[in-house]
């Protein structure tokens, strides 16, 4: 055995340098019926017979800083496995459904507790500090902070403008309805939101999920007011569904769409969306409605042999070079930060100059034509709150509140994380929720935190929310007095400004790393991916979602199982496959389930895998393939992991047990959880292995040795 002289520095390279892990594949052929295992993977086991535990049980009470401190010097084994044995009563399952209802109501009743206790004003104070951030931040507001945000606010303000107006025709919506959404969303959420950095209106995967679903129920080019309608309303029920997620702590919601699922989905909007700007950038009059790869190629395809301008896509590729290279050379130099911002309200300029001055639009330029102006007028008389599709628009309404929360509370967190403070997600579902209501009262489609608005903000030295209102007061004025100068805009830039935006939404790196980590992850991130190149944006998310609770589903029905041994120098039991070097014990099999609960889904597998090992080695020791002189008579269950067990699972440890006795093998079980022990002792199960419960695996096996020593010497 290894000298317990082991240096620390040995024993981490045991662990960074541990052999590689099976990968997902090998895992599940790993179990198969003709499948023989190795009896070198096999932990020899150890002596039969226990010492074994008084029955006399202690008395649950919780014991004084001397008792513990006394319990810490003078408990043997045996007091110990009595402390396991005759632990208090875990709560049931109506108890844990209690405990999780108060949790949730927890939060809203200790600001209610603590406001009782303050005089009448001073509780509205702080209720409407707790509504309204901007409350208790604005306090410390000064004038250097101001200066940061108004320039974070213009440069925002310039590249928001034309990507709203290319985002709104993307939606399917006329132009202004983009202008809308920058107006009054950031507004409410630079009062109720508590990310400093975020830059709140429309982005383009929520641009593009839209119209996907909604055109299903209404094709905007038949009836584009009906269509309207319809967006507006699934925007009313986006809101309550994130407002509902906030106030009732259900964020959880919002991880059934996984990292890796929301990496390809993204992904492959990015391509969709770039295929779909092909309309305005060659001036095809007819696009189709599918969105998926396959439509749009063949629409484009079909448009080369027909008449068509030259122009457009000239125009449009000029302005898309310049300003990719315009962010190329901002990202060179920081103190260029302004130009990728400023460089597609330039190219709007400069653009509708050309277009005006040449009358480009007689020579089969398309154009932006009339954008309405003034402020975001009342739609609430607009919302289809008792049609004949309203149960349709609210399912809408829930993946889209999915997809634009997973986007947002991404964007925030990073942003925060690097600035070092907590962003509380509750408050800004709430935020979310709140601002989407009210849009769609004012005319708004639904909007969200913009990642690429965002890096810009935070480039150009946002210190508050304070920005996003610059932005909006900015989107105001335009609407008030520069809409009529967008008249002559060609399509083809709005094109080029939503294409040069589209790069930053496919992340290869993210992509390789998830390949590197995790292969199942890989398989949700591209099953997403080409759900949505080819066949729709729902289809992309429903495949990646089911991908993710597939590999949910086969981890706890196919647990990973492992035999253990000492690791040299320690008193720790690790993982023979991941340490090489831990020492097995002789004539002992210890075994740890891989898996939170042992239940119906994965009792038999489990118990069918200890017994092929236990065959197995014996088989090995009849013919003499071990070095190993003792055979095996005991097998150890390291319980460590498992926080819950059923009947199914019981039932299976009670199979196990018989089938060991029969072999003429003893079963202990070491560190059992609250629950599953107390599941042990009401069904028996304790009784029937001889009371062989113990705190710890080292403990178990000193006990199985002290037992052969004992027994040896009454011989």
């Amino acid at each position: 055995m290894a000298s317990s002289a082991t240096n620390h520095g040995e024993k981490v390279n045991w662990v960074l340098h541990a052999p590689r892990p099976p990968g997902p594949w090998r895992e599940l052929m790993e179990f198969s019926g003709d499948q023989e295992t190795s009896p070198k993977d096999i932990l020899p086991s150890s002596p039969k017979h226990f010492k074994q535990p008084s029955t006399a049980s202690l008395a649950v009470e919780t014991p004084t800083a001397e008792e513990k401190l006394d319990l810490e010097k003078n408990s043997s084994p045996v007091q110990r496995s009595e402390w396991v044995l005759n632990g208090p009563e875990p709560p049931g399952l109506w108890h844990e459904l209690m405990d999780s209802v108060r949790e949730t109501a927890s939060y809203c009743g200790n600001k209610y507790s603590s406001l009782k206790n303050q005089p009448a004003l001073k509780s509205v104070v702080s209720i409407q500090q707790e509504i309204f951030p901007i409350l208790v931040w604005g306090r410390s507001y000064n004038i250097s902070k101001f200066r940061h945000d108004l320039i974070a606010g213009l440069t925002i303000a310039s590249l928001c403008i034309p990507q709203s107006i290319g985002y709104a025709t993307l939606a399917k919506l006329d132009p202004q309805y983009g202008l809308y959404t920058s107006v009054v969303p950031p507004l409410i959420y630079a009062v109720m939101g508590t990310s400093r950095e975020i830059a709140i209106g429309p982005v383009a995967v929520v641009s593009l999920l839209l119209p996907s679903m909604i055109q299903k129920l209404q094709d905007p080019g038949a009836d584009p007011i009906a269509y309207t309608k319809l967006v507006l309303t699934a925007t009313f029920f986006t809101g309550i569904f994130q407002a509902s997620f906030g106030l009732f702590r259900l964020g959880f919601l919002v991880d059934f769409l996984s990292h890796a699922a929301v990496v390809g989905f993204v992904a492959g909007a990015a391509i969709i969306i770039g295929l779909q700007q092909m309309k305005g950038l060659l001036g095809i009059t007819h696009f189709p409605t599918n969105t998926d790869v396959i439509s749009v190629m063949k629409a484009v395809w079909t448009s080369f042999h027909h008449p068509w301008s030259p122009h457009n896509l000239i125009l449009g590729c000029s302005f898309l070079c310049f300003i990719l290279i315009s962010r190329y050379l901002g990202k060179k130099n920081k103190k260029l930060f302004w130009l990728p911002a400023v460089a597609p309200l330039l190219s709007v300029i400069l653009s509708t100059l050309i277009v005006y001055l040449t009358r480009g639009d007689n020579h089969g330029i398309k154009i932006v034509k009339h954008i309405k102006d003034g402020l975001n007028p009342s739609s609430v008389n607009l919302l289809e709150l008792k049609g004949p599709y309203v149960g349709d628009v609210a399912k809408v309404g829930l993946i889209v509140a999915l997809v634009a929360l997973a986007e947002a509370i991404a964007v925030g967190r990073s942003f925060s994380s690097i600035k070092g403070y907590h962003m509380d997600g509750s408050k800004e579902m709430m935020a979310m929720g709140f601002m989407n209501i009210v849009g769609s009262f004012t005319s708004c489609y639904v909007a969200t935190g913009s990642f690429s608005r965002t890096a810009v903000n935070y480039s150009a030295g946002c210190e508050t929310p304070v920005s996003n209102i610059v932005m909006a007061i900015t989107v105001i004025i335009s609407l008030q007095f520069l809409t009529k100068l967008l008249y002559y805009t060609p399509t083809a830039i709005l094109a080029s400004i939503i294409l040069s935006a589209l790069p930053g939404l496919i992340d290869l790196n993210k992509i390789y790393k998830i390949w590197n980590v995790d292969k199942l992850d890989f398989l949700a991130c591209i099953g997403a991916f080409f759900g949505v190149l080819f066949a729709s944006v729902e289809i992309g998310l429903l495949v990646a979602v089911t991908i993710s609770f597939s590999k949910i589903i086969l981890i706890s029905i196919r647990p990973g199982t492992e035999t253990l041994g000492k690791l040299p120098g320690t008193e720790m039991f690790c993982d023979t496959a991941q340490y090489p070097m831990a020492v097995k014990i002789p004539g002992v099999m210890i075994i740890r389930v891989k898996s939170a609960l042992f239940c119906f889904a994965n009792a038999n597998f489990v118990r069918e895998r200890i017994m092929r090992w236990i065959t197995a080695q014996k088989a090995a020791d009849t013919e003499g393939q071990t070095k190993d002189k003792e055979a095996i008579h005991l097998v150890i269950l390291d319980m460590s992991n498992l926080i819950n067990i059923d009947t199914s699972g019981i039932a299976a440890l009670e199979e196990l047990q018989k089938n060991l006795i029969s072999e003429g093998i003893e079963l202990a079980v070491a560190n059992p959880r609250w629950q599953v022990i107390h599941k042990l002792k009401l069904s028996n199960f304790v009784g029937k292995i001889g009371g062989r419960v113990f705190v710890t695996v080292g403990e178990a096996v000193d006990a199985s040795f002290a037992g052969k020593i004992a027994t040896a010497c009454e011989c």
